[in-house]
């Protein structure tokens, strides 16, 4: 990526504002939330199935293809995973430094036509998607309608011949944005913004990563350690009851009877709890696996604005040494406000999206917990009932 290139390149590089067109990306006030991406009325989506394994070179080389479908034409098109890295590639291109744009799951050389990694690889196929279909400029640019609504080979390959030519890449994305009817801001509060976002994702980034660190030990104790030990104390009371039948005293057979049920229940709750990660809290860790993404995108993206910020700091005394004019000086002022419209435009659509996708897992994870502490106390419960009071 370019550093604050387009806060210092010449108004005849490239630097005209693009007020509209298909590569416009036009922001408009959000009333007290600030400045906002301008949205479409119809929210775009598409769903990621129907994998398939295919072959090519007579069959020596074998891939798997996804089925794409919009909700717009709801027309399949097929992709396999080197054409969601390209797309991936172009939109990181073209809008990386404006747009955190998180990367696709990790490619795989062995096992990868196993059923359980093709599964887990279309969810996660599945989640970047979204997240780019929820993005209004990601959503509407060419290249992602291209993808997701080609006609045939032949659109789909001249489509990616002109997405790989075009040029408005990197910092020069800013070019295209009109901040429509907002003043320009002043340097300090240009920099006080980029700051507090700066300090913001940087937290949660911790976060994130703190929480899937203990995620990931919780499930191992989930499906490790602790099944074994409610195994253990199934055992255990099995144990019992048999020592207590061996007596040869008659009147304990519902004592035995409770007891060995009781040691069931307990290997019962041994193999719920083994299975119950994948219920709940595979879910939350695949959210946080995504905002670790997305949050791993921000310090290149916010490095770029202060590289910004730092060419208009230098301004005054490059207007000394006459290496720029003072007409110069405005425009790279001017254009260092537009980049910090745009991150504001972003920070509220990261903000807006976090809000509800945090909300979203939550309450699945929680839905999850209760119905599972429910199952263990009423297995509880019954086990409780089988034993008598004298």
């Amino acid at each position: 990526k370019s550093s604050g290139g387009y806060a210092e390149s010449e108004a005849g590089e490239g630097g005209a504002i693009n007020r509209g067109g298909a590569h416009g990306s036009s922001m408009k006030i959000g009333g007290e939330a600030g400045p906002v991406w301008a949205y479409p009325d119809y929210q775009l989506d598409c769903v990621v199935a129907d994998p398939k394994k295919g072959t090519k070179m007579y069959g020596l080389k074998s891939y798997i293809e996804y089925q794409v479908t919009p909700t717009t034409t709801n027309k399949p098109v097929n992709h396999r995973y080197k054409h969601f890295d390209w797309l991936y590639e172009r939109l990181l291109d073209k809008y990386g430094s404006a747009i955190p744009i998180p990367c696709l799951p990790d490619k795989q050389v062995t096992g990868r036509f196993e059923e359980e990694f093709i599964k887990m690889r279309m969810e996660r196929l599945q989640g970047w998607m979204t997240r780019m279909c929820r993005h209004p400029v990601v959503s509407s640019s060419e290249v992602f309608q291209l993808f997701l609504s080609y006609k045939d080979e032949k659109d789909w390959k001249m489509g990616k011949r002109k997405a790989e030519k075009d040029e408005t890449v990197g910092v020069m994305i800013f070019s295209t944005i009109e901040p429509e009817g907002l003043p320009d801001l002043d340097l300090i509060e240009v920099e006080q913004k980029c700051e507090q976002f700066n300090r913001f994702t940087r937290a949660m980034d911790d976060g994130v990563k703190d929480l899937l660190t203990i995620g990931n030990e919780h499930w191992k104790r989930c499906t490790g350690p602790l099944p074994k030990e409610y195994q253990r104390i199934g055992k255990a009371f099995q144990n019992l009851s048999s020592v207590f039948n061996s007596s040869g005293y008659e009147g304990e057979a519902t004592l035995t009877d409770a007891l060995t049920a009781a040691g069931k229940t307990y290997e019962d709750i041994a193999q719920m709890v083994a299975e119950q990660p994948k219920k709940d809290l595979h879910f939350l860790m695949e959210t946080n696996n995504e905002y670790k993404g997305l949050l791993g995108c921000f310090p290149d993206t916010i490095g770029v604005h202060k590289a910004a910020i730092e060419k208009v700091k230098e301004a005054d005394k490059l207007v000394a040494t006459g290496k720029i004019t003072t007409s110069e000086k405005i425009t790279m002022s001017k254009r260092a406000s537009t980049m910090s419209y745009a991150l504001q435009a972003e920070m509220i659509h990261f903000h807006t999206n976090r809000i509800y996708d945090y909300n979203k897992v939550m309450q699945q994870y929680l839905e999850q917990q209760v119905k599972f502490y429910e199952m263990i106390a009423e297995k509880l419960r019954h086990a409780h009932s089988q034993f008598t009071t004298m």
